[in-house]
């Protein structure tokens, strides 16, 4: 029954997106980031527990890449919606993800197992576009942060999307070029 706990947690995530997101519209900004930093915190749990007691699913490797892109492409329009959050950076973040989201379909569909860890850019850049959330949420719930910190988080993690992006496509590509021929 444990084993199953990593794949609750996901689920718990997806959960929290809509809350996070009506908090976000009703500008609570404090519950909003109260919630948003429980779902990013159950990141770190989910994947602690899958690889710690080897509690890993096939349901797991597609719903715990699905609940982070759920939630921080939701949170992305949502802040991006109200003026918070830099279009430049929330076209960037869902663009990687939709990028690699149809990568990986198509490398499926052609070629087969995708089997693919997350890379250490993508974790970097997951961790950047989280942060810059929460900073963001922190800002617009009144903690004095500063525009400037602001601005410069969003570059640096525009910078890491689009490198983790570029990397993505670049292994799938790798990996589908050195295959055998069919």
């Amino acid at each position: 029954m444990l084993r199953h706990l990593p794949n609750a947690i996901c689920v718990l995530r997806i959960a929290l997106t809509w809350p996070t997101v009506v908090a976000i519209d009703r500008g609570d900004h404090g519950l909003a980031l109260l919630l948003f930093a429980i779902a990013a915190v159950s990141d770190g749990i989910d994947g602690y527990l899958a690889k710690r007691f080897n509690w890993v699913s096939e349901l797991g490797r597609v719903l715990d890449p699905l609940a982070d892109k759920i939630l921080l492409v939701a949170v992305f329009l949502t802040l991006t919606w109200q003026g918070l959050v830099p279009v430049w950076l929330a076209t960037a973040a869902i663009a990687r993800d939709v990028l690699i989201s149809a990568g990986a379909i198509i490398y499926r569909l052609w070629f087969g197992d995708i089997n693919g860890r997350p890379t250490v850019i993508s974790k970097i850049n997951t961790a950047l576009q989280i942060a810059v959330l929460v900073l963001v949420l922190l800002v617009a719930a009144g903690v004095p942060a500063g525009s400037a910190t602001v601005l410069i988080l969003s570059i640096i993690t525009f910078v890491t999307t689009v490198a983790s992006g570029a990397d993505y496509l670049a292994r799938f590509a790798r990996r589908a070029w050195h295959l055998p021929a069919r």
